[in-house]
């Protein structure tokens, strides 16, 4: 029994093993004012003095104090110290030298960007970025591509771009937003753009036949699509992309139920004013939403209403099996309501049914000139990455 017992306690008994500094070397002899003065006059490679940071934190110096004495910010500190560490997940992801280097000079702002992906995309982000020479602000826009395309699965052309690759996360943010063009000059150019990007054969097929103004699929298309013959932007609204976005707009809404005296009162206008940015409104409605600004809620000066639909197999083309059961917000610009485009889309009033979406060709050729507005974006709701309910060939 006592043989079992000291065992025990042998095995329960640890030496205590101080963690190793997280000080570089040249720099572990050095008194506190030393590394002050290292700080102070950036002496070394930023990733080596960034260490310092932690170190003199946990000897009571704050942010704001260190700030005082060697004219770092305080998000400049964290900018340092974040990097630094994204810079040790590459060493431990065997990133060569030759990525490493790019980012001696300048490279915290670089790195600090890409501090939210994996280690394994945090690699091949940081091969991109070197093979593309991008800035800070290159880097976070390629971050958040890759971030992003998770989030978009379902929406068209999705499947033909490769998540393992940084080029073509980006490309199809930039095949997204060239949807959002209802300019066909912007259009092409941000297609060209995406195409430019995209690294994968098949993401480079996809855009390059929309260029051409085909999918493979018919004129119409699938899943929805800005193609020739629907002129309007389709998107998804992304989960928490409004609280990310840098300027929204807020529309009033109806219901498609309701009756066009509804979208005829509805408020014209909505701002901000202050310097709260406090929104006001000429009227009181009872429902709102908030939208990013897309180029074509941008372009919605006055006059702009959204329609709810509750059934997606309200638009008057082509759609899938999922639109039985997906809600839809209908964009659309009163300022504009002649029926003017045959291959244009109009909100125009459904009788007893309430309101509806009608081709421009189909109002002309029962004599109607004119409609409540100009349909100008549809929305697609929110939906979860890890939403598995439907399957992959519903969306394309």
């Amino acid at each position: 029994m006592r043989l079992s017992t000291s065992i025990a306690q042998q095995q329960l008994y640890q030496p205590f093993r101080p963690p190793p500094s997280p000080i570089p070397s040249k720099f572990r002899s050095l008194d506190t004012a030393g590394r002050l003065d290292i700080l102070a006059n950036r002496l070394g490679l930023w990733f080596e003095f960034a260490p310092l940071i932690p170190s003199l934190i946990q000897e009571g110096f704050t942010p704001s104090t260190l700030e005082e004495i060697t004219g770092i910010s305080g998000v400049e500190q964290n900018r340092l110290v974040v990097a630094a560490k994204v810079r040790d997940s590459l060493i431990e992801s065997n990133a060569g030298p030759d990525i490493l280097s790019f980012f001696d000079q300048g490279g915290a702002e670089v790195l600090y960007e890409i501090r939210l992906l994996s280690a394994s995309q945090r690699l091949a982000a940081a091969r991109y970025i070197v093979e593309s020479n991008l800035d800070g602000r290159g880097a976070q826009e390629l971050a958040r591509a890759v971030k992003d395309f998770p989030r978009r699965r379902g929406d068209r052309g999705w499947k033909c771009f490769d998540y393992n690759l940084p080029a073509d996360c980006l490309s199809f943010v930039y095949y997204r937003q060239a949807l959002e063009h209802q300019n066909s000059e912007q259009r092409k150019l941000a297609l060209e753009k995406a195409a430019g990007v995209a690294q994968s054969e098949a993401a480079r097929n996809w855009v390059q036949e929309e260029l051409k103004g085909k999918d493979g699929k018919g004129e119409e298309g699938e899943g929805g699509a800005v193609l020739a013959g629907v002129r309007v932007p389709v998107v998804r609204l992304n989960v928490g992309e409004v609280a990310e976005a840098t300027v929204v707009a807020v529309l009033p809404v109806c219901k498609a139920e309701e009756k066009e005296k509804e979208v005829l009162e509805a408020p014209w206008e909505c701002g901000s004013e202050g310097e709260f940015g406090v929104v006001v409104a000429e009227k009181g409605w009872r429902r709102w939403v908030v939208l990013p600004s897309w180029e074509p809620v941008a372009g919605l000066k006055r006059g702009g209403v959204v329609v709810e639909f509750a059934d997606a197999r309200a638009l008057p083309w082509r759609v899938n099996r999922w639109y039985k059961e997906e809600a839809i917000l209908v964009v659309a610009d009163r300022g504009r309501k002649a029926v003017a485009a045959d291959d244009g889309f109009y909100m125009v009033a459904d009788g007893e049914k309430g309101l509806k979406v009608e081709r421009g060709s189909v109002l002309k050729g029962i004599g109607v000139e004119e409609s409540l507005g100009n349909v100008v974006l549809v929305v697609r709701p929110p939906r979860e990455a890890t939403d598995s309910q439907l399957d992959e060939e519903d969306w394309e």
